[in-house]
């Protein structure tokens, strides 16, 4: 996670009944179901249920970033836009860039003229290597046992450049806590401008003398988006993009002793974390979709379909993504994460995060017949879910950008479990999602309506250096 398309037709969308096929442990898809005869043709059970089983299949492990099989993953994706006679981006269809791994490699200090055990450091550093004493343009910090280390951390990591913190003992779950974090290593798009937040446990209550010197090791990796597009007829400048990561987490490690943990859904031992709902499901979304977009072929809008990769590792595919299309230029952008489900509101409802932030959802459902068909705000706003998925780039960037998921996620036993397997979706239900969705995004596709824009400086914003 969180780890989360729409259509126009320019002839009435007429309602149909369809036969669903029956899937006895899911709720039924209601009589007023809005799925017309030309959206069942191309948004079809056979194709969603083809997309899904592909990128769920125990083949492609997981579909874990730096794998072959992601890769394989990818190589599908740009298949299918290509069969929908989608255009590639910038001349490809996959986007391809590198990342960085800056990894702890050296690190001594001395506080007062003691020296530092190292069960007693903690470092986030973007650079290479540093040096300092008491004379360095570094901001020191005394964190008192009465103060809030969490708080400390992310407005310091909010502001960026070089802190060395002095962190009272009654800190010490915490402190370990974010130790272990950091020796993981930081994953950055880029490693400048640098910063370096260098923590110690320790019990003094001033800073009178203070050296610390470090290294990391520097690693670079590749990582590829996916993207198609539907040229516009005749606002071609002006983008909606329909998104969803198609990575997930791979497969664990080694068998566990709980055979609950590791058990499918026929409750045998797995190793895979197959990633059905997260989120198979929203890149069949993705894929659908395009395929009746531009079997339709009547969007004034540009409509760019992207499969974000690293979602799970940091959200890198929309960051990169981001800097190669003008935030200004995009309209709104519609992210499907974990639509595969019934959700809390019944089979085929689904919800959006960020509800009130723009009036998005308000012009899709002025577009949906059925007022019980129509989007409902975000169950779970504890969950902060606006800021956990692919949309918060580019909110924080003003675009009307949010997610749309059907996930109960206080019921939900199989998110990042290996029992999320195909079995426990309802394809029938996605389907009727998507349709939702179609009809409900018309009006932004044609041109007809423009979503508010989301005030970016009301969206957190990201950390500088973790």
């Amino acid at each position: 996670m969180m780890k989360f398309k729409r259509l126009a037709s320019s002839c009435c969308v007429l309602t149909a009944t369809l036969a669903f096929i029956s899937q006895p442990t899911h709720a039924e898809i209601p009589h007023n179901a809005e799925i017309s005869a030309s959206q069942d043709h191309v948004i079809s059970l056979a194709n969603i249920k083809k997309d899904v089983e592909f990128l769920a299949s125990d083949a492609l492990k997981g579909r874990k970033v730096f794998t072959p099989e992601l890769d394989r993953a990818a190589n599908y994706i740009a298949a299918r836009f290509k069969q929908a006679k989608l255009e590639p981006f910038k001349a490809s269809y996959r986007q391809q860039f590198d990342i960085y791994n800056i990894k702890p490699a050296a690190l001594a200090v001395t506080l007062n003229g003691k020296k530092v055990p190292e069960a007693q450091m903690a470092l986030a550093s973007t650079a290479k290597s540093f040096n300092w004493t008491a004379d360095s343009k570094v901001v020191t910090h005394i964190v008192s046992k009465e103060q809030n280390l969490r708080q400390t951390l992310s407005k310091i990591n909010q502001q960026g450049g070089d802190h060395f913190l002095v962190i009272h003992p009654s800190h010490q779950d915490l402190f370990k806590r974010y130790q272990a974090y950091f020796a993981k290593g930081l994953t950055k798009l880029s490693n400048t401008p640098t910063g370096t937040i260098l923590m110690v446990l320790d019990g003094s209550k001033q800073i009178d003398e203070y050296s610390a010197s470090g290294s990391n090791v520097v690693t670079t990796k590749a990582l590829t988006n996916v993207i198609g597009v539907l040229p516009g007829k005749t606002k071609p400048e002006e983008v909606v993009l329909f998104t969803a990561h198609y990575d997930h987490i791979g497969t664990v490690l080694s068998a566990s002793k709980d055979s609950d943990e590791h058990s499918n859904t026929r409750g045998q031992q797995d190793l895979i974390y197959n990633g059905a709902d997260d989120n198979a499901s929203g890149v069949a979304g993705v894929l659908n979709l395009a395929r009746y977009f531009a079997a339709a072929n009547n969007n004034d809008r540009t409509l760019i379909f992207v499969a974000f990769t690293a979602e799970e590792i940091g959200g890198y595919g929309p960051k990169h993504f981001a800097k190669h299309l003008p935030a200004d230029n995009v309209v709104a952008m519609v992210n499907m994460e974990m639509i595969g489900k019934t959700s809390k509101f019944g089979a085929g409802k689904l919800w959006m995060t960020g509800f009130e932030r723009s009036n998005l959802a308000t012009i899709m459902n002025q577009a949906i017949t059925h007022q019980a068909n129509r989007i409902q705000a975000d169950p779970y706003p504890e969950q902060q879910l606006f800021y956990r998925s692919d949309n918060a780039t580019f909110a924080r960037m003003g675009v009307p950008a949010h997610s749309f998921s059907t996930v109960q996620l206080d019921q939900d036993k199989h998110y990042h479990a290996v029992s999320d397997e195909v079995a426990t979706l309802n394809l029938a239900s996605l389907q009727q999602v998507l349709a939702t969705i179609a009809k409900g995004i018309k009006p932004v596709v044609s041109g007809v309506a423009t979503p508010s824009r989301v005030d970016s400086a009301k969206v957190a914003s990201e950390g500088k250096i973790y």
